[in-house]
C-alpha cells in the first residue's frame, strides 16, 4: 500500500483566508496550501491592508471586521479564480477605491453574475475593459445587505462570494439561487462559515445570512480532494496496488472526494474510513455513464482513465468546466485524440471510448493545472507523453511532478 500525503485544499485555503481577514482577532490556518493561487490570495490582502504572517506550515492573519486597513490598492489576482472573486466582495466592506487585475487567463473567465449582484447591493463597481470581466475597480462604502436573486449556473464561486460578504454587512443577506452548479463547493462554504462564528439558514434554494461577524479560531486545512483523484485514478490503473491518502475521510468537507466513488462504480474497491481513503484497483475498469455537474473539477481525471474501461465513459452535465482555467471538456478530448483515442462531445458532455492510448504525444495544456495532472496518469500506462507547459501545477501543487515521479517509482506494477 501506498500512502500519499496530499497538500491542503485549494477551495479550503481560499475560503479560510477571507474569513480569517473578516475576523475579530488572530487566526491561524494549519496546513495551507502553499501555492501560486494562495499566495495570490495572500498577497491580494496584504494589498488590501491585512497583516498575513506565513510560517512554513501556518500562516496567521490579524482580521478586520470593518473592511481593509488601507483606503487604495491595487491587487493582481494573477489565474486566481477564488481570488479574482472573493476579494472585491470583501474589499466592498471598506471605505476606498480598491483596483482589481488579473492574468490573461483570468480576464477570459466571467465575473458577470457575482458583479450584477454587488451592483444590486449597491456597491460601485465598474468593469475596466469587457463588461463583467477584470478588471474592474470597487469604490467601496460598507454594503448596507438585502434580498438578492443570484445565476450560479456557471460557477459556485459566485455564491460562495456573496455568502461570505453576508456577515460583513449592516443587516444581512437573502440569497435566492436560480441555478447552482458544484454545490458540494457551497457546502464547503456553510461549514466554514459557520466554524467561525456565522449564522447562516437554508431553505431550498434561499441562504439567509444574518449580520453577525465572524470570530478568529486556528484552522486546520485539510488536504484537496480534487489533487487525491490523481493519486486514486492511478491506482486504481494498477494491478492489486492500493493508494491510501490520510485526512481525507468520512468527516471531509470536499464533495470531490466522490470521485473515488466513480472509481467504484468502475469497479475499483474503496474504502472511506475515519482517518482517510483508500482505492484499490481490482485489475478492471467497467465503462459508465456518470453526471459530473458536483465535481466537474475531477472531469479530467477521469476522462485521463476513460481509454483504459472496458466499455465507453459518457460524462454528462459539465458545461461549466468551459468556463474553467480553459475549456476542459475540448481540451480532453483534443488530447485523448492525440492519443489515437475515439472521442465525441456535445455542449456539456464527452464520451471516451475503449482503446490503447499511443505516444508519444505531447498534450496541449493550455496553462491548465489540471490537464497536465489528469494526463500524467494516463502517462502511467502510455509511455511518451510530454507536456508543452508542465509548470502550470504551480497553481495548485508546485511539486507535483517530483510527487507523482516519486510514487510512480514506489508503484512500478502501475506501468
Amino acid at each position: 500500500m501506498t500512502v500519499i500525503d496530499i497538500p491542503g485544499s485549494k477551495s479550503v485555503t481560499a475560503r479560510a483566508l477571507f474569513l480569517a481577514a473578516a475576523a475579530e482577532g488572530t487566526t491561524t490556518l494549519l496546513r495551507p496550501l502553499v501555492s501560486d493561487d494562495t499566495e495570490g490570495f495572500a498577497e491580494g490582502l496584504t494589498a488590501l491592508g491585512y497583516a498575513v504572517r506565513r510560517e512554513p506550515d501556518a500562516w496567521h492573519v490579524e482580521g478586520r471586521p470593518g473592511g481593509p486597513g488601507t483606503d487604495t490598492a491595487e491587487v493582481h489576482c494573477r489565474d486566481g479564480a477564488t481570488t479574482a472573486r472573493f476579494l472585491p466582495a470583501l474589499a466592498a466592506t471598506g471605505r476606498g477605491t480598491y483596483r482589481f487585475d488579473a492574468s490573461a487567463q483570468m480576464r477570459r473567465r466571467p465575473l458577470g453574475p457575482l458583479t450584477t449582484a454587488l451592483r444590486g447591493l449597491g456597491v460601485d463597481l465598474r468593469h475596466g475593459a469587457r463588461e463583467g470581466h477584470h478588471p474592474l475597480t470597487v469604490h467601496a462604502d460598507g454594503v448596507e445587505g438585502g434580498a438578492l436573486t443570484l445565476d450560479a449556473g456557471q460557477s459556485s464561486q459566485y455564491l460562495t462570494a456573496l455568502l461570505l460578504l453576508g456577515p460583513l454587512t449592516a443587516g444581512g443577506l437573502d440569497i435566492t439561487v436560480t441555478d447552482l452548479v458544484s454545490e458540494p463547493y457551497v457546502e464547503i462554504t456553510l461549514a466554514m462559515m459557520r466554524d467561525f462564528g456565522a449564522e447562516v439558514r437554508q431553505e431550498g434554494r434561499t441562504y439567509s445570512v444574518a449580520p453577525t461577524g465572524y470570530r478568529a479560531r486556528t484552522y486546520a486545512v485539510e488536504p484537496d480532494a480534487s489533487t487525491a483523484s490523481y493519486f486514486f485514478a492511478a491506482a486504481a490503473l494498477g494491478r492489486g496496488r492500493s493508494v491510501t491518502v490520510p485526512g481525507l475521510g468520512t468527516g471531509a468537507l470536499q464533495g470531490d472526494l466522490a470521485f473515488a466513488d466513480v472509481l467504484r462504480r468502475m469497479g475499483a474497491e474503496v474504502t472511506v474510513g475515519a482517518e482517510g481513503t483508500t482505492v484499490r484497483s481490482t485489475g478492471t475498469l467497467r465503462g459508465l455513464t456518470v453526471n459530473m455537474r458536483d465535481i466537474s473539477d475531477t472531469m479530467p481525471t477521469l476522462a485521463a482513465i476513460a481509454p483504459f474501461a472496458d466499455g465507453p465513459v459518457r460524462i454528462e452535465d459539465v458545461a461549466n468546466t468551459r468556463v474553467k482555467e480553459c475549456d476542459r471538456l475540448d481540451a480532453c478530448a483534443e488530447n485523448l485524440r492525440r492519443l489515437g483515442i475515439t472521442v465525441r462531445t456535445g455542449p456539456d458532455w464527452i464520451e471516451i471510448h475503449p482503446g490503447s492510448p499511443t505516444g508519444p504525444a505531447t498534450i496541449a495544456t493550455h496553462g491548465d493545472h489540471r490537464i497536465v495532472m489528469s494526463f500524467a496518469v494516463t502517462g502511467l500506462r502510455t509511455p511518451g507523453i510530454t507536456f508543452d507547459d508542465p509548470g502550470c501545477v504551480k497553481k495548485t501543487f508546485p511539486r507535483f511532478h517530483q510527487v507523482f515521479d516519486a510514487f510512480r517509482g514506489a508503484a512500478p506494477d502501475l506501468t
